[in-house]
């Protein structure tokens, strides 16, 4: 198959047949879930446990509460986030859609949300499997509209929260009927999710707006919160916590009295921006082609952006088939992030992963610690362990900004040393429940060999006499996987 045909091919991932995946992600139960069935399920159990606990506690022994015991529905409970890391890797190691786990990554990064807050915990998987995963290749208005709307995102920056301070939920009648419906009490505006909307998910830090905009975002967002967060409850526009004033922002007039309408306006005028063009084109330019991605084809790549109207499918097409991303240059011109390094690794190798499939077949149980990977038996946990361990714990990312995407962030004397140990235990096979590497291809101390399906057969002097150096085929293969060359993509 020509490249032009296989971008082609991959542009439109709802085309191509994924059976071999779906089937190794059937033992994932939680991962269908909705946020409501997660919390009702996974999280009130532990919680209304706890609360039992202390009780019995403090009638029995003043002490006994700082004692903590094993707690099996807390184990159940980190299942969640467990299977969700797992399905990621899965899908990135083993889909026949390529391009759409690389955007589903992307996309996830930009619109980044921290499990570990919170309820997020029980928020993320509907995140990403609702709000993402449909729109990767759609308008990004759509994308931005559903992430916006997404409890996930509302809890995490602090949406669900802000209001109006001068709203008539300041009055001492509104505060218990707000609380009755598990919200706590607004504290007033909160700025969080109107900067990093317009520094992080649309303009960019110099797209051109200044601190009166955020405010006037923040107060067009207010309202915006989550019916019964605690719960799984979905997106609610709630009238009494909203600022119903005129709003001006980037130089755009949003009439008084608009309610709910006051966020979409603002996404609207946000979504259209030229400096959203730019910013967006920008990242994905640096994603698929380098660090410094060549200002003509940013200039193209936002070009496509406005004149699609921010058709994702179109801007890609225009990166994917430039002269840019084709050329010589581009080659291994990026650095590989931990997850990128582990899944490269896995398919370079013909690694076989322990799949849901045979875990409902066999029908074992499961045990996951309180930490979530320790101890565990069956599918890729391992190896989501093991991505934690090189530094980028999946869904795990505290800041708004995502991951780094850039060589920085990844290279330095620890983190190569890490990957090499990484690189050891795949190729002796010393992970848990994984298959190890393909015997068949691997199992040689014939250095061009292994240079060829691991490197494509270009590597350097220097690193062709370092793996010819191998006295196994184990530590040739872990030699090749450390190389240089694979840290690059």
């Amino acid at each position: 198959m020509s490249i032009e045909r296989y971008i082609d091919q991959q542009l439109h991932p709802e085309r191509i047949p994924d059976e071999a995946l779906a089937a190794r992600l059937s033992g994932l139960t939680t991962i269908g879930l909705s946020s409501r069935e997660i919390a009702e399920q996974y999280e009130r159990p532990q919680l209304e446990t706890r609360r039992e606990r202390r009780r019995n506690a403090k009638q029995d022994d003043p002490g006994a509460g700082n004692q903590k015991p094993a707690d099996p529905l807390l184990q159940k409970a980190n299942a969640v986030m467990v299977e969700l890391s797992e399905q990621k890797l899965l899908r990135a190691v083993y889909s026949e859609r390529q391009l759409q786990e690389v955007l589903a990554d992307f996309w996830f990064n930009h619109f980044n949300v921290d499990a570990r807050k919170g309820p997020d915990r029980f928020l993320v998987t509907e995140y990403e499997r609702e709000s993402i995963r449909p729109r990767l290749l759609g308008k990004f208005r759509d994308l931005l509209g559903a992430t916006a709307r997404s409890p996930a995102m509302l809890f995490y920056l602090d949406n669900w929260l802000s209001a109006d301070p001068n709203g008539p939920h300041a009055a001492p009648r509104a505060l218990p009927q707000l609380q009755a419906q598990g919200r706590r009490a607004p504290k007033g505006l909160n700025e969080n999710y109107g900067r990093e909307l317009m520094e992080l998910h649309t303009l960019g830090v110099d797209g051109g707006y200044t601190q009166n905009d955020v405010t006037e975002v923040a107060r067009a967002f207010t309202g915006w919160t989550i019916e019964n967060p605690r719960q799984g409850g979905g997106f609610k526009f709630e009238p009494r916590i909203h600022d119903a004033g005129e709003k001006i922002v980037l130089g755009h007039v949003i009439k008084a009295g608009g309610g709910e309408s006051d966020g979409e306006q603002v996404l609207d005028i946000l979504a259209a921006h030229p400096s959203t063009a730019r910013f967006i084109s920008t990242k994905l330019a640096r994603r698929f082609v380098g660090d410094t991605p060549p200002p003509a084809l940013i200039d193209r790549a936002a070009a496509r952006f406005h004149e699609t109207g921010g058709d994702l499918r179109e801007v890609m097409r225009t990166i994917l088939t430039s002269p840019e991303f084709l050329s010589p240059e581009a080659y291994r011109a990026k650095v590989k992030t931990p997850f990128e390094f582990v899944v490269s690794a896995l398919r370079a190798t013909g690694t076989d992963v322990d799949t849901g499939e045979r875990k409902a077949r066999e029908g074992r149980e499961e045990h996951i610690s309180s930490a979530g990977f320790e101890g565990s038996a069956f599918d890729a946990r391992a190896l989501v362990r093991e991505v934690q361990q090189l530094g980028m714990p999946l869904y795990m990312c505290q800041p708004p900004t995502g991951y780094k995407d850039t060589a920085d962030a990844w290279v330095n004397t620890g983190a190569l040393v890490n990957r090499m140990n990484f690189a050891m235990r795949l190729a002796g096979s010393r992970l848990p429940r994984i298959a190890g590497v393909s015997p068949s291809a691997l199992d040689t101390l014939d250095s061009q060999a292994v240079i060829e399906r691991l490197l494509g057969g270009d590597a350097s002097d220097t690193t062709r006499a370092t793996i010819a150096k191998a006295t196994t085929a184990p530590q040739m293969t872990a030699l090749t996987l450390g190389a240089p060359e694979f840290q690059r993509r």
